[in-house]
């Protein structure tokens, strides 16, 4: 990873930060964009420059295209390439589908789906020319098995995968892998706010019986940007401590 640059979507909390800090400790320069905090956004700078590489944070909105391609073209401009795109923005808007309003639909494609459009399309043509590059979009068991009360984020999530793999025979020929991690319950800002009688309904059907962590997922994500992985390509990985068997 050492002289490598990453941009990762969504980057300053859960999944995203624990992803971020795990590439900065392999030696990786790291931009990340975030929606709303300034001041968790400058914290992580700091944590990032602290393990000795450099950081870049972006206030951006990741459903908007030209969003996008400003911030790759920033990144590519400081650093001087694009080895890494992690797509991990993701929201959920849960209800029951006769309970869902059009806006609970199209915030959630246009955050989860939409965006790993955006941020892909912006960094391709880069990745392209430099004959490399690694895609790893963070996903859902959500978008395999489906659950009842999210198909919103259960179609964002599918349609990551489709995309994953399609963009996977693409650029293949171009030496640039694209995976995907299919995530189940994992401990974060989004899942602390599921009631309990929930979280243990979840827990009970989860083969390991808990949650996972953030740091579980970045490991993985680590292991499948790294060099051990690099024959291979358009597959999605269940980090789910047995949740979709």
């Amino acid at each position: 990873m050492s002289n490598k640059t990453a941009i990762v979507t969504g980057g300053t909390r859960g999944i995203g930060r624990a992803i971020v800090l795990e590439l900065a400790r392999n030696g990786c320069n790291v931009a990340f964009n975030y929606s709303k905090s300034d001041d968790l956004a400058n914290e992580l700078v700091k944590e990032i420059e602290a393990l000795g590489v450099k950081a870049m944070a972006k206030k951006a909105d990741v459903s908007n295209f030209e969003g996008a391609k400003e911030m790759a073209k920033e990144v590519k401009d400081e650093f001087g390439q694009i080895d890494i795109l992690v797509n991990n923005a993701g929201i959920t808007r849960d209800k029951l589908l006769a309970l869902m309003k059009e806006d609970d639909w199209d915030d959630v494609l246009n955050i989860n789906l939409k965006s790993v459009y955006n941020f892909s399309k912006a960094v391709i043509m880069t990745m392209v020319k430099q004959k490399r590059g690694n895609i790893l979009n963070i996903t859902s068991v959500s978008g395999i098995a489906g659950v009842a009360g999210q198909a919103n984020y259960s179609a964002s999530k599918a349609g990551m995968i489709g995309f994953t793999k399609a963009l996977a025979k693409e650029v293949g020929k171009a030496n640039i892998n694209v995976n995907a991690i299919a995530c189940g319950f994992i401990e974060t800002d989004m899942t602390a706010e599921l009631p309990e009688e929930y979280k243990k309904k979840m827990t009970d059907m989860t083969s390991l019986k808990r949650f996972g962590t953030t740091e579980d997922v970045a490991k993985i994500a680590m292991f499948m940007l790294s060099d051990d992985a690099k024959y291979i390509t358009g597959q999605v990985l269940s980090v789910d401590g047995g949740l979709a068997l």
